[in-house]
């Protein structure tokens, strides 16, 4: 899918665009196909540590493309999901989620931690999609707008189960029935943004660059853990630390970590994945 993201991978660190700068980065089927099989081959890539998702040209993602809005009101589109531009009930293609989730949940799901790099507009779709991330980088100016009330939809790309975690509940619901466009800055004081920076990009590199030298092991692990705790019940969560904590205590991994600590030396960690990782379904 080179026509609408690019990968590169240095020292662990993927930095995933999306190049469709002439549509801002409109989400259109070709690029729903290529956010799922992006995550999907991330994945099952043992060589990446962290993963930085940003948009080339004017925005990060200005949200569905317009062709589907059209395909919507005139009733032609044989697709299912309003964010494909249909209006059938979608199947469970990933497990509990079908296809336009997916494109939300895969980078949720993948082993590794995700930062979205975030300027220009983020809007519907597109600011869907930052929720994916476990960190997001805001350039102050940003526009975004949980804009889908405006068509007579709601948020159907996992939004609404990722938000509620994020910000206060009256603000969710705020911003979900007005539609009303927020500041990278305002993101932040609701909770939707990580950090403001002036160069969200560089900033995202920087920490994802930190976050490869760590132990894959723990990173991973840490990553579950986290997914984990936003259903888990109390003992179900301390029980997972513990699991989790018994696996790396003497790996090799850990052990690595403790020596070049010591010896004040870059770590040499192995991967932490040999091979695939199981999608949900």
């Amino acid at each position: 899918m080179s026509d609408r993201i690019s990968v590169s991978i240095d020292k662990g660190v993927a930095d995933v665009r999306l190049i469709r700068s002439d549509k801002m980065n409109a989400l259109d089927d070709a690029m729903f196909t290529a956010l799922i099989e992006t995550g999907d081959a991330l994945a099952a890539n043992p060589d990446v540590r962290c993963v930085v998702i940003s948009g080339e040209g004017r925005a990060f993602c200005a949200g569905l493309d317009m062709g589907n809005f059209g395909k919507m009101a005139s009733g032609s589109s044989e697709g299912s999901s309003p964010a494909e531009g249909g209006g059938r009930l979608e199947k469970r293609t990933h497990g509990v989620s079908n296809r336009a989730q997916y494109a939300v949940r895969v980078w949720r799901e993948l082993p590794v931690p995700v930062i979205a790099a975030v300027h220009g507009v983020a809007f519907g779709g597109g600011f869907q999609l930052t929720l994916g991330a476990d960190m997001r980088y805001v350039a102050p100016d940003t526009q975004l707008s949980i804009m889908e009330i405006r068509w007579g939809l709601v948020p159907d790309m996992a939004g609404t189960q990722i938000m509620r975690h994020l910000a206060r509940e009256d603000i969710v619901r705020e911003l979900t029935y007005t539609g009303r466009r927020f500041s990278g800055e305002e993101a932040y004081e609701y909770g939707f943004a990580t950090r403001v920076e002036a160069d969200p990009l560089a900033a995202a590199l920087e920490t994802a660059r930190e976050i490869a030298s760590k132990s894959p092991s723990a990173i991973e692990a840490s990553k579950r853990l986290l997914n984990a705790a936003v259903y888990a019940g109390e003992e179900e969560g301390l029980v997972l630390e513990s699991v989790e904590q018994d696996v790396l205590i003497s790996s090799p991994n850990q052990i690595e970590a403790v020596m070049s600590q010591m010896e004040k030396r870059e770590a040499n960690y192995a991967p932490a994945r040999s091979g695939p990782v199981r999608k949900a379904g």
